[in-house]
């Protein structure tokens, strides 16, 4: 059954069998609709109790199933013992900086210098380079250890090989066949890797390093002759957590308990500087992935695309509180300038992307677009018009991208392809997103690459304008036992995405407009029950229009549930995604529940 909305969208029901909503309900003991939402989730009865209660225990699997993570260890823990520097290259965005946050928290713990190197984006490039690597050789460093990056670091670490110090990556970008020659490279989504784990991020990777090297070093007597307490690696949960949410990695298996877990020791404030952050930015709700995903990201992220590359993880690293402070600042005051920048690039991309409209990508470039946004306006632009997106920006004749895609499309395989065939002069990235370099005499061709590649993908069989909903509700399931019971299914995010309601036959009754580009409305429903909703960016979309107070029809809306805490008060919000107007329904909805 489809609806169509005032956005041009079909509305269309997911579907499920109804036989197996009264046998999960009465076999799990467990509300009807959380039934469903597992059924249409394709969770297996056996898989249920996992899903509803992902604990590190029962799912973390052994280290060892990764490739050549006994030499990472091995080699690690004999650098330790010999009391010799180490090197942490991280990558400037959340996950570079979380995992980076994580070697140098636990290094820390138990008393071993590590010296830490974050790249400019602007002057360093992404990953590691010789002269990169040359600055924390000239530390007198023994091992480098690359977090986020460099998998296909073949000249970098060449050059360590050459001065006589060892490399380990911990990473998780899609790699070539062949590798570079480092001491252990270890990547789930090396193509000779068994492991099952490629949707771990790189904070998912260095956790599960970390939790080999532990054991490894108690059985060494290790923590013993540091004169230091074995760390408790549950309390990094928090970083793993923050990394894994904000790289958009899929929130299955392990990464479910990774997150579950993990903002419960965020929501203890264990690390001062995800606390600064929280504090300077007035948040009070319990943390989600909401909040960690699109407020307290953005943040750390600021500094690698507007200000200083190193502000992320020195952050998530320091124990002074007066310094998390000012580097929250730092942070907040650069974000606000990357919003900026962003708001005035966004109107000149999304014009040439409505001119380019009929591609099955969306290939965009302009002069001199900010190294540091390109990537989020192409997340903006894949988000708008549901497909890949890539962003270049000219200048000179070696230009700069950025991609996101949508799922059934690996743009990190196709980028190293397009390496491969000199197409483009450096690249890499992962499932859903990537970087690259391109000179500006082969953008043409890096398009039709681009369009014959995707046109081969189940992404490009499946492409339709729908937008899936997971259940009609009555405006009376908008409470708070109701949200609970919805929140079970939790964490949200890619790989688990939240429940989409429908809301039938209401009324406005009032709105306004919040923060300049945002509607706040009240409804009222058939049963005379008033509910607040808010729909984000709607100034200038087709939506505006509907949420005015002078729309006299009653309508329907989709979207997801939303918890409101504010000064010891809770209530429930819904958040409105789509809007259909009452006369363009053809079909009769479900029957509603709640």
């Amino acid at each position: 059954m489809n609806l169509a909305s005032v956005s041009g969208k079909n509305w269309v029901f997911k579907k499920f069998n109804d036989n197996l909503v009264q046998k999960y309900s009465e076999e799990f003991s467990i509300n009807e609709i959380i039934a469903r939402l597992l059924i249409i989730r394709n969770i297996k009865s056996e898989d249920v109790d996992l899903f509803l209660n992902p604990t590190i225990k029962n799912l973390m699997p052994n280290p060892y199933l990764l490739n050549d993570m006994e030499k990472a260890v091995k080699k690690t823990t004999k650098i330790i013992m010999e009391n010799e520097n180490i090197g942490i290259f991280g990558d400037y965005d959340v996950d570079g900086a979380t995992a980076t946050a994580l070697l140098g928290n636990y290094f820390k713990h138990i008393n071993h210098k590590a010296h830490i190197f974050i790249p400019d984006r602007k002057k360093d490039g992404y990953g590691p380079s010789v002269n990169t690597f040359k600055k924390l050789i000239d530390k007198k460093v023994k091992l480098i250890i690359t977090v986020d990056c460099g998998t296909v670091s073949f000249d970098a670490i060449n050059y360590a090989i050459s001065q006589n110090v060892d490399v380990i990556v911990l990473d998780h970008h899609q790699s070539e066949i062949k590798l570079p020659n480092a001491t252990a490279i270890v990547n789930p989504n090396r193509i000779d890797d068994k492991s099952n784990l490629n949707y771990l991020c790189a904070a998912g990777v260095t956790m599960m390093f970390l939790t080999a090297l532990n054991k490894s070093l108690r059985l060494n007597n290790l923590f013993k002759y540091k004169k230091s307490l074995e760390p408790n690696l549950l309390n990094f949960l928090d970083l793993v957590c923050l990394g894994t949410i904000c790289d958009v990695v899929p929130l299955v298996g392990l990464n479910r308990a990774f997150v579950k877990q993990g903002l419960k020791v965020i929501k203890n404030k264990r690390n001062i500087g995800i606390k600064s952050l929280y504090d300077i930015m007035n948040i009070q709700n319990s943390p989600n992935t909401y909040q960690v995903g699109y407020l307290i990201g953005p943040q750390i992220n600021a500094g690698g695309r507007v200000g200083k590359s190193s502000h992320g993880s020195d952050l998530l690293m320091t124990n002074d509180a007066a310094m998390a402070f000012k580097i929250a600042t730092d942070l907040k005051k650069s974000n606000e300038e990357r919003k900026l920048i962003e708001s005035n690039l966004i109107e000149e991309v999304d014009a040439i992307a409505k001119k380019n409209i009929s591609d099955p990508i969306l290939l965009l470039s302009g002069t001199n677009w900010h190294e540091g946004i390109i990537g989020i306006i192409a997340s903006r632009i894949k988000d708008k018009y549901n497909r890949p997106a890539f962003i270049i920006s000219l200048d000179g004749s070696l230009c700069k991208g950025s991609a996101r895609s949508v799922i059934g499309f690996d743009i990190g395989a196709s980028i190293i392809s397009a390496v491969h065939l000199s197409i483009l002069k450096s690249g890499g990235g992962h499932k859903m997103a990537g970087g690259f370099t391109i000179d500006k005499n082969k953008i043409n061709e890096f398009k039709t690459f681009l369009i014959t590649s995707f046109k081969k993908s189940l992404a490009y069989k499946n492409i339709k304008n729908d937008i899936y909903i997971d259940s009609a509700i009555s405006t009376s399931a908008l409470n708070l036992d109701f949200f609970n019971k919805i929140n079970e299914l939790s964490p949200f995010g890619s790989g688990n995405a939240e429940p989409r309601f429908l809301l039938e036959d209401i009324k406005i009754v009032h709105s306004n407009i919040v923060g300049n580009k945002h509607i706040k409305v009240t409804f009222i429903g058939k049963n005379r029950q008033a509910f607040k909703a808010i729909a984000f960016n709607a100034i200038g979309t087709n939506m505006e229009g509907y949420l005015s107070v002078n729309y006299k029809k009653n309508m329907n809306i989709i979207g997801k549930l939303s918890l409101n805490e504010w000064q010891g008060k809770r209530n429930i919000e819904f958040i409105i995604d789509d809007i259909s107007v009452i006369k363009s329904i053809k079909e009769k909805v479900p029957s509603s529940i709640g």
